[in-house]
């Protein structure tokens, strides 16, 4: 029966860093996949990360399973960073989280909660999105459309296209938005658009699913849920997959949370309910180590301000490397204007490299980067950066 099966071709990204360890070249460089790296090209522990795994592991008594929705105390701190302490949302019991195995284990608990609560509804992606969006969906069996969002030519937001394309969305239908640092474009809705935004999903009937990968990687923890915010005012309906690789370095750690907002204390309840069944047919219930991290390190202000602190020193890092980019192109002549990527936010911008382009960087420095042009902007350091820059001077002077 499995003779026949064929090879599935090797995935857009995750392919990309098979290739890179396979390359004998020692200044090779993967700008491809997620993962941030400090200014020695490594992916750090974080301090506070290690600290709370000392006590951790001093305290634990037990592995027993966790609640198929996970730890009590980690919905509760995961509802107090994305929401901000007191807010309405916490306060009035309208608010559920499960804990799930990363950003990804949320999207598809959110995949099968579409799935089998509201059938026929399709999810609106933003073009371009994260190249795992449609798949995760489509194979909980949920179709997928398209909206507006890049304008290429401005490197900024298809504003005016995007709410059109809104506008004509049927009620009932979900929209997926990028909460900050939209990936893959580092390009990010002002304040002023996510309000408009928002009303529009709400006059529409329309319920949205809320990405949010990157808290605190954008402007700041508080700063980057001004969509989030938006998005969940009084009465008002909300999914949110949030992930903790990021701004905890938690990757193989897998941390993630799909927390429901509903329109009432009672139903959220009803609506946890069904997000337990979703989780139970799938892996049953979350891991407990990563999740516990977070929940030490949120509950101790010690913890918690050293951890604020490494997410502003990684953040920073990021918005130095773009900056320095930009200045390293200008200085070795190249005439295409490359500024937007200063203006850019998190670890992704789309450079504009074409494909063509993209292969030459590979073949002949042993750059990898996406073949949408795609590149993280957090595999960039000063010791590679000049090396960096020559090779794309070259490839666009061809």
């Amino acid at each position: 029966m499995l003779e026949t099966i064929q090879a599935a071709p090797p995935d857009a990204i995750l392919g990309l860093t098979e290739a890179f360890k396979q390359d004998a070249n020692p200044a090779k460089m993967n700008l491809g996949v997620g993962v941030y790296k400090d200014a020695a090209g490594k992916t750090p522990v974080l301090a506070s990360v290690k600290e709370a795994e000392k006590r951790i592991l001093a305290d634990e008594e037990s592995k027993s399973y966790l609640p198929i929705n996970g730890s009590p105390a980690f919905g509760a701190a995961t509802q107090e960073l994305l929401f901000g302490p007191g807010h309405e949302v916490v306060v009035s019991g309208r608010a559920v989280t499960a804990q799930t195995p990363g950003g990804t284990g949320a999207l598809r608990v959110a995949a099968d909660f579409i799935a089998q609560l509201m059938p026929g509804a399709r999810v609106w992606l933003s073009d371009p999105t994260w190249p795992n969006h449609p798949q995760v969906f489509g194979r909980a069996g949920v179709e997928t459309r398209t909206y507006p969002y890049f304008d290429a030519a401005a490197n900024g937001v298809a504003f005016a296209a995007m709410l059109a394309a809104l506008r004509e969305i049927p009620a009932g239908d979900v929209v997926l938005l990028h909460g900050c640092c939209h990936n893959p474009t580092g390009v990010d809705l002002s304040p002023d658009q996510w309000t408009q935004v928002a009303d529009v999903i709400r006059a529409q009937g329309l319920l949205p699913l809320l990405d949010f990968a990157y808290q605190g990687f954008a402007e700041g923890l508080y700063e980057d849920a001004v969509g989030l915010r938006a998005l969940a005012q009084p009465g008002r309906e909300l999914l949110i997959a949030s992930s903790y690789s990021k701004n905890f370095g938690l990757y193989n750690e897998r941390v993630g949370a799909f927390t429901v907002v509903a329109p009432s204390a009672d139903a959220a309840q009803a609506v946890l309910s069904q997000v337990k069944k979703c989780i139970r047919a799938n892996y049953s219930n979350p891991p407990a180590h990563g999740g516990a991290i977070v929940t030490a390190i949120l509950a101790d202000p010690e913890l918690r301000s050293q951890w604020e602190e490494e997410v502003a020193t990684m953040r920073d890092r990021i918005n130095a490397m773009r900056d320095l980019f930009v200045e390293t192109l200008n200085e070795m002549g190249v005439e295409q204007d490359f500024s937007f990527i200063a203006r850019q936010r998190g670890m992704f911008s789309f450079s504009g490299l074409t494909p063509d382009q993209v292969a030459a960087l590979r073949d002949d420095y042993s750059i990898y980067v996406v073949g949408s042009g795609r590149i993280n902007v957090a595999g960039m350091t000063e010791e590679n950066m000049n090396y960096l820059c020559g090779a794309i001077a070259d490839v666009l002077a061809r």
